[in-house]
């Protein structure tokens, strides 16, 4: 991989991997439902000016739309708001990928390896050590934990819709698929947030405030999507998946240093059982063949 593309998925996994803390801080400004229609009405304005429209057909725009921008992110707010550690959510949203093979293998008849039932029994045990168990663990509401996991859900099946909709320009779709969002995302924020909070929230928004939305909008989706489509395009899906392993990683220390978020032992355990899992549907049993499984 040329310098310039380790470049790029370096800076990927940073803003990616912080994109959940920046998400913690902007619920400090904003109510989770008015959070996510600015994320995407600045994604979608002014780019929708000058990005032509994805060659798809408007079911496939308004299904990526629906739930990678509305369902996933709606629901990952909320738990958010309701209290789900920004370091853990960003472990708990890779589950995706075990939902995306399964999803798969139901609709689009994919093979459903031993390496996926293994990889995903080893994540589901690394959930269960993620919750609060003893003295000391970082606090996990259930509904939060719930919602963030139904988020992965909704990415998941967002991910079978792109490849049932084939090959398309990322740019286009993520700016047009945006267009989905702020509609229902308002709609929402103004029957359960209020259109009190909401002009509150818009009239004393601070620095902070603004810089959140910037770098959700702008950063984590625009750049981040363009950088993610680019390493797909230049290299083999083998060598540019694994780096979603490195995103929790991220995730996990920003959670630590920026809003002092603690695990116990357990839950960093159970974080790296995630990853392992992880691990071995990306890769099967190739692993075996590296490190002390290799003989000499």
């Amino acid at each position: 991989m040329p310098l310039r593309d380790i470049l790029a998925a370096l800076i990927l996994i940073v803003v990616w991997g912080a994109n959940f803390v920046v998400m913690k801080l902007g619920l400090e400004e904003f109510p989770p439902l008015l959070l996510g229609g600015l994320r995407f009405l600045f994604v979608a304005f002014p780019a929708v000016l000058f990005v032509p429209r994805p060659v798809l057909a408007w079911r496939h725009v308004l299904l990526y739309g629906a739930t990678i921008c509305v369902g996933q992110f709606m629901l990952l707010f909320l738990g958010l708001w309701l209290g789900m550690p920004a370091g853990l959510a960003s472990i708990v949203m890779q589950m995706q990928a075990f939902m995306t093979v399964g999803i798969a293998a139901v609709v689009l008849r994919e093979a459903l390896l031993p390496q996926h039932v293994l990889g995903m029994l080893l994540a589901i045990a690394g959930l269960v050590f993620l919750y609060p168990w003893g003295e000391g663990a970082a606090p996990v509401p259930l509904v939060g934990f719930l919602l963030t996991l139904m988020g992965a859900f909704s990415w998941a099946v967002g991910n079978v819709a792109l490849k049932c909709a084939g090959p398309v320009s990322m740019l286009s779709l993520v700016v047009w698929g945006a267009l989905v969002a702020p509609v229902p995302f308002g709609l929402l924020s103004l029957l359960f947030e209020g259109r009190e909070q909401i002009m509150v929230s818009l009239t004393h928004v601070s620095l902070q405030g603004v810089l959140v939305v910037a770098y959700l909008s702008v950063l984590a989706t625009l750049v981040g999507y363009v950088l993610w489509g680019q390493l797909l395009a230049r290299h083999p899906v083998a060598r540019v998946a694994p780096l979603s392993l490195l995103i929790p990683i991220v995730g996990l220390l920003c959670a630590n240093w920026f809003l002092g978020e603690r695990l116990v032992l357990l839950q960093w355990l159970g974080g790296l059982v995630v990853l392992l899992g992880l691990a071995v549907n990306l890769f099967g049993w190739r692993w075996l063949k590296l490190g002390f499984f290799t003989k000499h």
